[in-house]
């Protein structure tokens, strides 16, 4: 079927601009990425490619002609067995802001607009409306099916090996690489047994440069393998934070959707024990902040090994932040192979009545045990493993509020600009009604790291320190 080439937009406000130059005549073959046509304006000039691939049947706007305005069409290509002259399939004609809008929302869209996140997400504008004037928050991800078969008990560590093997047998343009992933099966055996099956050409040693790596990865992605990128600790990270938010987050936004980056950074994040301020931070609130990506951190092995299978599958870059703490604890885990979690929805790990908790990554562990506190207390408390961070289910957590009407939010990150914030002030957009209390947040001492153990318990959230602050919105 033949298909209409629309005069593109170089950026959110562009109208219209000149056509300068066809690099492509009449009757020509054309391939998926050839070069079409040069366009300019006052301050940009782009190249027009072809999305797909046939012949050029007609050039609709002269070279040289000006003022042509944004989604115009210029050319109409034609399958190779079409004849000559066949009236074009009409093309989609989105605005210019829409063709170049980011693909990942910061929330499930509160307010207004829909959720796209999950599968393969495709650009869609915001409605303009903001996330205020009391509408409800989007419709939720559908939640992973009950599962009633087999399981066994796996750590975590474990359950995110056999992740990355299954997806490794299913897709052979995924592969892993990083700094000791193959022959020392990774900094902390996650990678245990990879080397051995899938060989050096898809499990990689890197040298210890992580802005390289991440970057040979991103452009890996580029191209249509699906790399996970191991840093051994998210810390290290920081040296390829150019490469993660420039190149893997914005790129399908400044491409207008034509560069995708299926990738995954995964490794430990957040504290561990006595390593100090430098190998010790949490970096969920650094990367959900940016647009463009998906952030992720379970906590229970099954949530790992179905998360990281779905982060793999995505077609966009997802941040996988796991624990070092966590690796070798032990859960029931699925053991059906194509068992995954969806990307973008929280879990109720404890149902309750009087206070919600919401938790992540290993302080869902410190919520249950606040949780067992506060029971012998008689109040009833409701625990929410968010799971995802972004898209983050603010469905869930409003469901639950107007259920208990209190909330409690729980992590180890500091508290200025952290996901507590992010909850406190959706809960006020969206469930104002239903709170019989202010959202009380309970997040790491505001002060790097100390690396005495006494001092670092201290700086973290503790189990008591949460079910003080469950009682404090309780009015006990």
């Amino acid at each position: 079927m033949s298909t209409q080439v629309l005069m593109p937009a170089l950026s959110p406000t562009m109208t219209e601009g000149k056509l300068s130059k066809w690099l492509k005549a009449k009757g020509d073959a054309v391939k998926a990425g050839d070069v079409l046509a040069e366009i300019e304006t006052d301050k940009a000039t782009m190249e027009v490619e072809a999305v797909d691939e046939g012949v050029l049947d007609q050039i609709l706007v002269a070279e040289g002609t000006e003022n042509v305005a944004v989604n115009t069409p210029i050319a109409v290509l034609r399958g190779e067995d079409e004849a000559a002259g066949a009236a074009p399939a009409p093309a989609a004609k989105p605005s210019p802001a829409a063709a170049v809008q980011a693909p990942t929302p910061a929330l499930p869209q509160i307010g207004g607009g829909s959720q796209k996140e999950t599968g393969a997400s495709s650009p869609s504008p915001d409605t303009g409306e903001g996330r205020g004037g009391g509408k409800p928050a989007a419709a939720p991800v559908a939640a992973e099916p009950e599962y009633s078969g087999p399981t066994a008990t796996h750590t975590v560590r474990e359950a995110l090996r056999d992740a990355m093997a299954e997806e490794m047998r299913r897709d052979p343009s995924v592969f892993l690489m990083g700094e000791e992933v193959a022959e020392y099966q990774g900094a902390y055996k996650v990678s245990q047994g990879l080397l051995e099956e899938f060989g050096p050409d898809r499990v990689i040693d890197t040298p210890i440069t992580e802005h390289g790596f991440a970057g040979l990865g991103v452009g890996a992605a580029f191209s249509g393998l699906r790399p996970i990128v191991e840093f051994m600790t998210f810390n290290f990270a920081m040296q390829a934070i150019d490469q993660i938010i420039n190149s893997a987050a914005k790129t399908n936004y400044m491409s207008g959707g034509q560069m995708r980056c299926p990738i995954v950074f995964r490794g430990p994040n957040g504290a561990a024990a006595r390593v100090a301020a430098q190998h010790s931070q949490c970096y969920a609130s650094w990367y959900a902040h940016c647009p463009g990506l998906k952030v992720v951190s379970p906590w229970s092995a099954a949530d790992a090994k179905g998360l990281l299978k779905a982060a793999i599958r995505d077609p966009n870059p997802v941040i996988f932040l796991e624990n070092e703490i966590l690796y070798g604890q032990s859960f029931e885990v699925p053991e059906d192979p194509d068992w995954i979690v969806p990307i973008g929805k929280a879990k109720v790990v404890r149902p309750g009545s009087q206070v919600t908790i919401t938790a992540f990554s290993r302080m869902v562990g410190v919520a249950l045990e606040a949780a067992e506190l506060l029971a012998k207390e008689g109040i009833d408390a409701e625990v929410i493993d968010l799971r995802t961070i972004r898209p983050l289910d603010t469905a869930t957590i409003v469901a639950s509020v107007q259920k208990t009407n209190r909330l409690v939010t729980v992590e180890e990150g500091w508290p200025f600009a952290g996901i507590g914030s992010e909850l406190a002030a959706a809960m006020m957009e969206l469930a104002f009604d239903h709170l019989d209390a202010p959202v009380a947040r309970v997040a790491g001492v505001d002060v790097p790291m100390p690396y005495a153990a006494n001092l670092e318990k201290l700086a973290l959230p503790q189990a008591p320190h949460v079910a003080e602050a469950a009682k404090r919105v309780c009015y006990r």
